[in-house]
């Protein structure tokens, strides 16, 4: 009879042991499914990272497209992690306005026009040298690759914290005016002309008899309608995507200087990226500047 009772307790314990057990690997599987559902929703609260990109052509324009083209690249290329917002037409600012806010870190990217930037530092206005190339031929040997011109802008942007991802055309500029034709040096004597912040280009001017003023590429429109200046100084193709052939019917190709711009992106947003994020920016970078060129030079040629 003692051994009965002695078996039924031994079989009461086992079963509470039993119970216990169950519990307890319930309730661990109740935990993991909780964690993994914690991680899923982790996973899908994961914040986008956001970056603007300002610069100064007209919406629309060919290096406006090409601005595009990058943000897509860089969201393709990032699995979606990045996304860029175009802002164009100087809604962010001028050049220079740009270029301080990329050096301060509180933007993150742009298509600039360094030759606009000489006021930052005098090496950005180096290319912006008159009569240096005469074609594209000569262009592409000066001002791509890894000649002084594009290497001597890198190490300058550099200095100012902007990493450089590509550059792009900006065409042989030319000048309009809304005084007369000009056919002769002697035709500019006199003229009001808006120049880019480029000592370069403003010397090689004032050397013709000009009165050359900085004005940044925002207000020119309202400065040439309002006549502050009689004309300026740019490219054909940047002068019809901004209209100011509409208050300025005069233009000269003096093909007097080849400019550039640069694709860049602030130190600070550099260094936020991983390995593989900045791996995809420089490739995004090269990959928008065959495009805008190859786009750039077509709508030149048409």
């Amino acid at each position: 009879m003692r051994n009965k009772r002695s078996f039924a307790k031994l079989g009461f314990v086992a079963l509470i042991a039993l119970v216990l057990l169950i519990s307890a690997c319930s309730s661990g599987n109740e935990n993991k499914g909780s964690t993994a559902s914690q991680d899923t929703n982790k996973a899908a609260k994961q914040e986008v990272i956001k970056m603007r990109l300002g610069h100064v052509f007209a919406a629309d324009s060919i290096t406006d497209q090409a601005s595009k083209r990058f943000a897509d690249l860089i969201n393709q290329k990032t699995n979606g992690a990045i996304e860029v917002q175009v802002f164009p037409a100087g809604q962010l600012g001028g050049d220079e306005a740009i270029g301080q806010s990329l050096s301060r870190g509180v933007q993150e990217l742009a298509f600039i026009n360094q030759g606009s930037m000489a006021g930052m530092d005098p090496l950005l206005d180096f290319h912006y040298l008159p009569y240096i190339a005469e074609n594209h031929e000569q262009v592409d040997k000066l001002f791509y690759g890894d000649g002084i011109i594009p290497t001597t802008i890198k190490e300058t942007l550099a200095k100012h914290n902007m990493h450089a991802l590509g550059f792009f055309d900006l065409e042989f500029r030319g000048l309009t005016n809304s005084k007369g034709p000009v056919m002769t040096p002697d035709d500019m004597k006199g003229l009001k002309l808006r120049v880019p912040g480029s000592r370069a280009i403003k010397t090689f001017f004032e050397e013709l008899g000009v009165e050359a003023v900085a004005i940044p590429m925002p207000e020119l429109y309202t400065s040439l309608q309002q006549g502050v200046v009689d004309g300026q100084d740019n490219g054909v193709i940047i002068t019809y995507d901004n209209k100011l052939h509409e208050p300025n019917k005069y233009l000269t190709r003096l093909n007097h200087v080849f400019a550039t711009g640069t694709i860049v992106i602030s130190k600070k947003a550099w260094d936020s990226l991983t390995p593989e994020q900045q791996k995809a920016f420089e490739e995004a970078g090269q990959e928008t500047q065959a495009w805008q060129v190859a786009e750039n030079r077509k709508l030149v040629d048409s």
